[in-house]
């Protein structure tokens, strides 16, 4: 079965082009023009990564990845005109997988999406770890604290359970983006800190056997003291 691709732009050339690439590597693509059918057209298509530009019109690329998010995890990549440091960071932090700047390359695109899915599909059946008043299972994608669900993306999850495995080992930035996002991702190490923050919000104050902790200088670790595993 095609992957699909559900691309949302409102510049006709840029999806005709990003469509003759992506169905010549294979891949079923659907494209929006309208930021307003953007959020109905992902439920019904239900593709398997969707291109996201910020500025539609009707609704911008912000608000449809914040309501995509309340109910689907599928990865999305941010395509967008908008380079500036911090319209990446506002994009990573409302759950966006990768944010590419305008001009570029459709090859390039093409190698991010690949690594996205590749990735994605890495699920390793039956993986739970389970901690004081916290577990992660990478088979049904869950992260429970006190044994309740907690809303975490994939990458965010993916990101905690190799930290957790790889209990107070140390992993510089470039490691973790070599591990939890592949090595052909195209991308810069605040991707990481970006996700550590976001799933600091989510553990802070939960247990204190455990605690995900920046080294700083180096990267982050998942420590763990000896009576932290449950």
């Amino acid at each position: 079965m095609k992957e699909k691709v559900l691309i949302v732009d409102d510049d006709p050339n840029i999806c005709e082009l990003l469509q003759m690439y992506l169905a010549k590597e294979g891949y079923e693509v659907e494209c929006v023009h309208d930021g307003a059918l953007a959020v109905r057209r992902f439920e019904l298509y239900k593709p398997d990564i969707m291109l996201l530009d910020i500025m539609l019109p009707g609704k911008d690329g912000w608000e449809i990845c914040r309501e995509v998010r309340k109910f689907s995890q599928k990865p999305i990549m941010m395509i967008s005109a908008k380079g500036e440091v911090f319209d990446k960071v506002l994009g990573l932090e409302l759950g966006a997988d990768d944010y590419i700047v305008k001009p570029f390359d459709p090859k390039e695109v093409l190698v991010r999406i690949k690594a996205i899915l590749r990735r994605a599909s890495r699920i390793s059946e039956g993986d739970l770890l389970s901690f004081d008043k916290m577990s992660v299972s990478l088979e049904r994608y869950e992260l429970k604290i006190n044994g309740k669900q907690v809303d975490t993306p994939p990458k965010e999850l993916e990101l905690l359970y190799f930290l957790a495995s790889n209990a107070n080992r140390v992993f510089t930035r470039d490691q973790l983006l070599d591990q939890v996002w592949g090595y052909e991702y195209i991308g810069d190490s605040r991707t990481v800190d970006v996700h550590v923050k976001r799933l600091r919000l989510k553990l802070e104050g939960v247990s204190d056997r455990w605690e995900l902790k920046t080294i700083w200088g180096i990267g982050y670790k998942f420590e763990l003291n000896e009576e932290a595993s449950a």
